[in-house]
């Protein structure tokens, strides 16, 4: 399909935070401004350029410095990894900025992850126009923001009732940080609340939602911040069509299973598979993952479970051969392949935000175990405002066991509520592909940032 406009002189500088699931969105953003007629850059660390597969497709892709340049596992260190890249990432992402005016080809706006503050500040001290993406939920910002601005008390001791745009939350409805006072959660609420004290400084502020799915906490975020939605961030070919685009996102950190998954898809009825997630972070516990292998086993589905190779030692023994009638368990999948196939009918997952949209932009009914972080609010919202799934109930040990489990995945895929659900699905489906569509909101609001950009000096 042929690029919207004309190619325009502003430049766009994109950059991520060093993970799948912050990569992905802002790569599909940095196309959708591509379709648009702009130049655009990703710039990503040199230690995650080694560990990833696949390409970028239109979109250049340079590196700079983390301090890690011959690897490092964030998840070994997670504190030690950011203070690294907030030392170091400043000046080799300037000197990265400077080399591209040196070659006549200057960046007119960098485009940031909020986890990322610090490049904003290398931003302005350039004089260039810096506009931070959101890859979590507007709920979910705003529910940090309130902390960070002093609004809301960590850890909240009663349900969250006061904040404007939101439904009355529970305790367990709000980000872990936010309720769970342990010492090992602190450097993680302070990493989330980072994302704040210097957005006013932002020109812009990106959200990977829409509109008609955030509607009221978008308006009152709307009266304090200049919050703009431009998601759902996907490949178009699962929208509207309109960007030429590979299958998939297009750079993985895990080597996905695709033609196995297909393949075994292929095979089976429309709707009766189980697809089982829990993205490229989460981490189930030992007794979790035994409640979760046992209902796979003993339920009548068909399943796809994606185990990471991280996480296989906590199967149980043998669970792979005993199940091999039913079930496929794989260490990676496409994801969007998978939940755009006709066959499965129900999505177990972690209630990450990425894989949250990506199930309501399909269509595909939910069952959230959520884990932490962002999870149990998105899992919320899934529930009780979109209606698209169950949350499945946990014990005093914060399990959900098998029966639990087997209950949610039965009344998604056969019963009543299943059915309310499936019609939720097909109303979302819609509404997520009208608002990245031609004139949809998300359209209008990256067609209005990309004229700001081409007025700019």
């Amino acid at each position: 399909m042929e690029k919207e406009g004309r190619a325009h002189h502003a430049h766009v500088l994109v950059v991520p935070m060093p993970g799948q699931g912050h990569i992905n969105p802002m790569l599909q953003f940095s196309k959708r401004l591509h379709y648009k007629g702009l130049r655009v850059t990703m710039a990503i660390t040199k230690s995650l350029v080694k560990s990833m597969h696949g390409q970028t497709g239109p979109i250049r892709l340079e590196t700079f410095s983390d301090g890690f340049d011959d690897g490092f596992k964030i998840e070994n260190n997670f504190v030690e990894y950011f203070e690294s890249l907030k030392k170091v990432g400043p000046q080799t992402l300037t000197e990265l900025i400077k080399k591209q005016e040196s070659l006549g080809d200057p960046i007119s706006c960098v485009v940031y992850d909020s986890f990322l503050p610090w490049v904003l500040d290398v931003a302005k001290q350039l004089n260039l126009i810096g506009a931070v993406f959101f890859t979590q939920s507007c709920a979910v910002s705003i529910i940090y923001y309130y902390v960070q601005m002093g609004l809301l008390t960590v850890p909240v001791a009663g349900p969250v009732t006061s904040i404007p745009g939101l439904p009355p939350l529970a305790i367990p409805d709000v980000p872990s940080f936010v309720y769970l006072n342990n010492e090992s959660y602190q450097a993680f609420l302070t990493f989330v609340l980072s994302q704040f004290p210097n957005i006013d400084k932002a020109d812009w502020l990106l959200f990977n939602s829409f509109d008609k799915l955030e509607l009221e906490v978008v308006n009152c975020m709307a009266k304090l911040l200049p919050v703009k939605t431009i998601g759902p961030a996907m490949p178009s070919i699962y929208l509207d069509k309109r960007v030429e685009s590979e299958e998939g996102y297009g750079l993985n950190l895990f080597n996905p299973n695709a033609d196995t998954c297909t393949n075994w898809l292929n095979m089976k009825e429309t709707g009766s598979v189980v697809y089982v997630s829990f993205g490229s972070l989460a981490k189930l516990g030992d007794e979790q993952m035994k409640e979760l292998a046992l209902c796979l086993k003993e339920s009548n589905n068909h399943f796809l479970w994606v185990v990471r190779q991280s996480e296989e030692n906590k199967l149980p023994s043998n669970f792979v051969e005993e199940t091999l009638e039913k079930g496929l368990v794989v260490s990676w999948c496409p994801q969007l392949e998978v939940l755009s196939h006709k066959a499965v009918g129900c999505f177990v997952t972690h209630c990450g935000w990425n894989s949250t949209l990506e199930s309501l932009s399909l269509g595909v009914p939910m069952v959230g175990l959520p884990q932490w972080t962002d999870q149990p609010t998105n899992a919320k919202y899934i529930e009780d405002v979109w209606g698209m799934g169950l949350r499945a109930k946990v014990d005093e040990k914060g399990i959900a066991v098998k029966e639990e489990i087997e209950a949610c995945i039965s009344e998604v895929m056969e019963g009543e509520k299943g059915k309310e659900i499936k019609k939720n699905g097909i109303k979302w489906k819609e509404l997520a592909k009208e608002a990245v569509d031609e004139g949809g909101s998300s359209d209008k609001n990256i067609q209005e940032f990309v004229a700001l950009l081409c007025q700019a000096p």
